[in-house]
C-alpha cells in the first residue's frame, strides 16, 4: 500500500489541517479583539457565554487543556478587568470558584462583534451549505477527543 492509500497518513492530514486552520484563525483574531483582549481571555469569556455557571480554576485548566498557573495568569487578567470574579467556594475553603460579571458579557460580545468581519470573509469564501455538512463530523471528533482525555 503507498502512502496515498494508507489510511492513517489520512488522518494526520486532516489533523494537520485543523491545527493550521486554529493557529491561522487565532492569530487572525487576536490581532482584532478589542484593546487589551488576548485571544485566551476571548475564548475564557466565550467559554462562560456559551455554558454559564461557576467553574474552579482548576476544572478551566482542565477544559482549555493548559496548565493551571497558565489558567490563573489568563483568570487573574481577567478578574483586573472586571470580566470575571474570583471567589472562595462555600463548599470548601481551599477552593475558588470564577464566574463571569456582566462587563465580562459585554467584553465578549464586543470580541465577537470586532472579529464578525473576518467571519462575514469567511463566509463569502466557503458556501454556509459546507460549512453545516463539516460541523457534525467535527463536533464527534472533538466530542471523541475529549471523552478519550
Amino acid at each position: 500500500m503507498n502512502q496515498r492509500e494508507d489510511p492513517v497518513s489520512f488522518y494526520f492530514r486532516f489533523f494537520n489541517e485543523i491545527g493550521i486552520i486554529a493557529q491561522l484563525s487565532g492569530n487572525k483574531l487576536e490581532r482584532v479583539l478589542p484593546e487589551g483582549m488576548s485571544l485566551a481571555q476571548f475564548t475564557v469569556l466565550n467559554h462562560f457565554c456559551r455554558l454559564g455557571g461557576a467553574w474552579s480554576p482548576t476544572r478551566l485548566a482542565a477544559a482549555f487543556q493548559v496548565t493551571k498557573g497558565a489558567m490563573t495568569n489568563t483568570l487573574q487578567r481577567l478578574e483586573a478587568q472586571g470580566f470575571v470574579t474570583i471567589r472562595p467556594d462555600d463548599d470548601d475553603a481551599r477552593a475558588k470558584l470564577v464566574e463571569i460579571t456582566g462587563a465580562g458579557r459585554a467584553a465578549r460580545e464586543a470580541g465577537v462583534r470586532a472579529t464578525s468581519p473576518i467571519v462575514a470573509g469567511l463566509a463569502d469564501l466557503v458556501p454556509l451549505a459546507d460549512v453545516k455538512a463539516a460541523l457534525p463530523l467535527l463536533e464527534f471528533v472533538r466530542k471523541t477527543l475529549d471523552a478519550g482525555r
